[in-house]
């Protein structure tokens, strides 16, 4: 007779397993600074609001792919991704935000979110003490009213790559001016994708953790874990797989390629480019086509920013979107 192993059911590393606190995830971006990245004006991240996703025929131009020069139909995501805007400019100091200039062109609705100050900072003052500070950071909010979505726009930080001095310039340079996805992301670039999920709500321990029926003359239920622990340490522990929250968690969708970005959905062929999305509506602003499937719901804001661990099989992935289907 063969070993009886079972292994545990449901992944350790998502612990506690509770509602998001917030619908826009943060980024870790500490965890970027040791990096090379490439962003076309420095930034490494930028807010958009999922559409849905859909068919494309595209054409393999993969280097020693099995299908290379043929057209596929690959499964794509969606994202609009109206332009962001500069609330502030965050200095740091021994990990600690030192100062902030704020911009002196925002938006009304942005105002009506934040008490603004009487007396405005110029990012000017800051051009000679830059050796005093150790990072700058970027306070955005997303455009949502060009998406014709919601009059409230999300906000959050972003980082910029390079030393202090190229941070400094890059600031300096959107502070005032509206930033596209184009500006930062380009086309068959890696993307880690930052969403919550669908919510579920309650669920029991089959559809949360993946346990199997047991025996269905079982006593006290077929849909329970058959133990709940030992009788010492007279607990149970968290790691016993329990009813509870399924969905609406924080995830990182890691090395998602960009397909296509564009101004104008229009311009892509396909019946599906030019009709009314569903729950969600039309495309008004660019956009950017992703490959494969994206966490969350329709209308439902994610965080792209620039991919953090990328893989080589998938860099060396290459499509040409011929269609939405």
């Amino acid at each position: 007779m063969g070993k009886f192993h079972v292994p545990r059911r449901g992944s350790l590393q998502f612990w506690p397993r509770k509602r998001a606190a917030k619908i826009l995830p943060s980024v870790n971006w500490k965890a970027f600074s040791s990096k090379k990245f490439e962003s076309k004006n420095g930034l490494l991240g930028f807010i958009g609001y999922k559409v849905g996703m859909a068919s494309a025929v595209a054409k393999d131009t993969t280097a020693n792919s099995m299908t290379k020069g043929k057209n596929i139909v690959i499964p794509v995501t969606i994202i609009e991704c109206p332009s962001l805007k500069i609330f502030s400019v965050r200095f740091y100091r021994d990990g600690k935000v030192a100062t902030e200039v704020l911009s002196q062109n925002i938006d009304k609705e942005m105002k009506r979110k934040v008490r603004m100050p009487t007396q405005f900072k110029s990012l000017d003052e800051f051009s000679g003490k830059l050796n005093e500070y150790e990072d700058i950071r970027l306070i955005v909010y997303s455009s949502a009213r060009k998406a014709k979505l919601k009059k409230t726009p999300e906000i959050i930080e972003l980082a910029l790559t390079g030393d202090i001095n190229q941070k400094f310039a890059a600031a300096k340079s959107m502070i005032d001016r509206d930033i596209n996805v184009n500006d930062v992301f380009g086309k068959g670039q890696m993307l880690d994708i930052h969403a919550v999920t669908k919510g579920k709500g309650l669920q029991g321990p089959v559809k949360r953790f993946g346990i199997t029926f047991k025996q269905h003359k079982s006593e006290k239920g077929v849909r329970r874990p058959g133990s709940l622990g030992p009788w010492h340490p007279a607990r149970v522990t968290f790691r016993t797989p329990m009813a509870g929250q399924l969905g609406f968690f924080t995830r990182v969708q890691y090395n998602n390629k960009v397909l296509e970005i564009g101004k104008e959905i229009s311009e892509l062929k396909g019946s599906k480019a030019r009709t009314e999305w569903q729950n969600y509506g039309f495309v008004n602003s660019p956009y950017c086509v992703v490959l494969g499937s994206v966490s969350g719901a329709q209308k439902r804001p994610v965080v792209l920013t620039a991919a953090i661990r990328p893989k080589k099989i998938t860099t060396k992935q290459a499509f040409e979107v011929m269609e939405i289907i």
